[in-house]
């Protein structure tokens, strides 16, 4: 599969960027991957959608480990490492650091007629009113609801264990370059109303939220 590598910083953290075709993909490219056997029933598209984030997570790693899979489909990263992949379209990325919280999403900008018809699954009426006082375009602002909660829910989860629907988080802030979610209910080891700060930027029409946190 033909990929490309780079890397770009987002609040101070190195964000390991592959740019890949998916038309390239061959089923060859996954016996890099120790863990190929894992995805022979995947279709085509979940395949190089993987493959894709592995080599971003490879990279990440300072191309000395491949995360593998969990029970729940999560990365399986090292000892002692937190580190979270995302991508979309023909974009992986990933980062890690030495424990704590990360998570990353990238999303391409969701259409605002699309937002429409799923904005009531992912806000509620409190945060549409909180996206349109922020002044930014719905499309982009509502695009960033729906990732950074992504990215805080792959943040949780190796503690957590558990699905955490849209509903399980509110945006209470949303800023030029961050952004705050506050936890609607318990997710022990985390309590109701805890606040999360996430980062993000915009790279042509995708954006990219970010949580490292203690």
């Amino acid at each position: 599969m033909q990929t490309s590598y780079s890397t770009f910083l987002l609040a101070g953290y190195t964000v390991h960027r592959i740019t890949f075709d998916p038309a390239t993909f061959t089923e060859a490219d996954l016996l890099w991957l120790p863990h190929y056997q894992q995805l022979s029933q995947a279709g085509r598209k979940r395949k190089a959608d993987h493959l894709a984030g592995r080599i971003a997570a490879f990279h990440a790693l300072n191309r000395k480990n491949i995360p593998g899979i969990g029970s729940s489909g999560e990365p399986l990263w090292p000892a002692g490492i937190s580190g979270s992949i995302s991508h979309s379209g023909m974009q992986a990325v990933a980062i890690c650091r030495e424990n704590g919280l990360v998570g990353i999403d990238c999303e391409a900008i969701i259409v605002e007629s699309e937002a429409r018809e799923i904005q009531d699954g992912v806000i509620d009426a409190q945060e549409a009113q909180l996206l349109v006082a922020s002044h930014l375009p719905f499309d982009l602002a509502f695009t960033l609801a729906f990732s950074a909660k992504e990215s805080l829910f792959k943040a949780l989860f190796p503690q957590v264990q558990a699905w955490m629907g849209f509903d399980s988080a509110r945006v209470t802030a949303l800023a030029a370059d961050n952004l705050t979610l506050t936890l609607t209910r318990p997710l022990p080891p985390f309590a109701q109303n805890q606040v999360f700060t996430l980062h993000w930027c915009r790279i042509d029409s995708m954006v990219i939220t970010l949580i490292c946190d203690a």
